[in-house]
């Protein structure tokens, strides 16, 4: 029979197995206590959150500071969660530090465009143009901010679309916060034809907007005319309303203004343009 036992190479096969038996079993309980740790300090991560986020709420901290701050301890926490997990594994974190230092400087040289959203969200939140709940239209999108959170803003446009820009993309452009004061303006432009009384048109307009409980007296309606345009004569109609019912107004004031003027025979007049015909001269 052939001898299938190990060859003598000078050293004890035995301990080598055992060796290798400890080292796995350690390696294996270095595994398993990484994983605890990551676990563990994931859901520890979780119940900090909830417990700033009450503090914070508490304070009547800004919503938006809130969100950019629980966002930037989150972030924070998990780093150190994973750094924890693979010093457990055995692995020198000092040198690891280092090493993650060093490609951290190469990833943010390549990154710059990170690190300038990171660097606009904390002007975002530092000088406040907008706030969380405010209806805002920037870097080309309209919609309520949802959250600012470290690289980006949440947008939540008028048909529930969920619109994520960076942050620097919102700071490098004009940034219109149609929620920043109590009150606004609507600005309407009514054509009529150059055959109606425009006397009648703005008393008829006065009447209107009296009659609409939602605009506001101060500050005052201004009703005037404005272009004696080609085929029409405009007038401007500006009344101040609260600023949530302002597209609400809008839309009553315009479907009131048309039903009104049917019935006083105020026309609105079609694009036109008159045609002259002469005979060519004869030679």
């Amino acid at each position: 029979m052939n001898d299938l036992s190990l060859p003598d190479l000078g050293f004890n096969w035995d301990n080598v197995l055992e060796m290798l038996k400890a080292s796995g079993v350690e390696f294996g309980i270095n595994i398993v206590t990484a994983i605890v740790i990551f676990y563990v300090g994931r859901v520890a991560i979780g119940l900090a959150m909830h417990g700033l986020q009450s503090f914070l709420r508490k304070k009547n901290v800004d919503e938006t500071l809130e969100s950019f701050v629980c966002n930037l301890v989150r972030m924070a926490l998990l780093m150190f969660v994973i750094i924890a997990s693979i010093s457990a594994l055995g692995i020198q974190t000092t040198s690891f530090i280092a090493v993650l230092g060093a490609a951290g400087l190469a990833v943010g040289l390549a990154l710059q465009g990170s690190l300038s959203n990171f660097a606009s969200g904390v002007l975002i939140v530092l000088f406040r143009p907008y706030k969380v709940g405010d209806w805002v239209e920037a870097a080309g999108i309209s919609g309520t901010v949802e959250e600012v959170q470290i690289l980006t803003t949440v947008l939540k446009t008028g048909d529930n679309r969920r619109v994520i820009v960076p942050n620097t993309q919102i700071m490098n452009s004009i940034i219109t916060n149609y929620s920043a004061n109590d009150l606004r303006r609507i600005d309407m432009i009514i054509s009529v034809s150059y055959d109606d009384d425009i006397d009648k048109v703005r008393k008829t307009l006065e009447e209107l907007v009296a009659g609409e409980a939602r605009i506001l007296d101060e500050p005052a309606c201004l009703i005037a005319v404005s272009e004696l345009a080609d085929s029409s004569v405009n007038f401007v109609l500006r009344p101040w309303v609260k600023r949530a019912d302002h597209s609400s107004v809008k839309y009553a004031l315009t479907e009131a203004i048309k039903k009104r003027f049917d019935q006083e025979g105020i026309s609105f007049p079609y694009p036109q343009q008159d045609v002259h015909l002469y005979p060519a001269s004869s030679e």
